[in-house]
């Protein structure tokens, strides 16, 4: 299943839908169950490039045509979405 015009936008209104970060997974997997969804720490992926970048996380589009699934910055070439998560900033100390 690659990622239609119509897809782009409904992920992209599901990523900036701020009261739903929370439940952001299990929209995905709820609007796009033909892809698969996979959870990370975005270290996981640092040397990778991400197709959106949000406060929380990172989203990444995966190619598993082939034997070995790669990240892609294509749509149409997308069976896998990949949400990297950003550690929380520790709080800094005033001296």
């Amino acid at each position: 299943m690659a990622l239609s015009a119509d897809d782009l936008i409904r992920l992209d209104a599901l990523l900036g839908d701020a009261e739903a970060c929370g439940k952001l997974v299990a929209n995905l997997r709820q609007q796009f169950p033909g892809l698969s969804l996979t959870q990370c720490d975005a270290s996981d992926v640092d040397h990778e490039q991400p197709f959106r970048v949000q406060p929380g996380f990172s989203l990444y589009l995966v190619d598993r045509s082939d034997h070995c699934w790669t990240i892609t910055g294509n749509p149409a070439q997308a069976t896998g979405l990949v949400v990297a998560h950003h550690k929380a900033a520790a709080p800094s100390r005033a001296s």
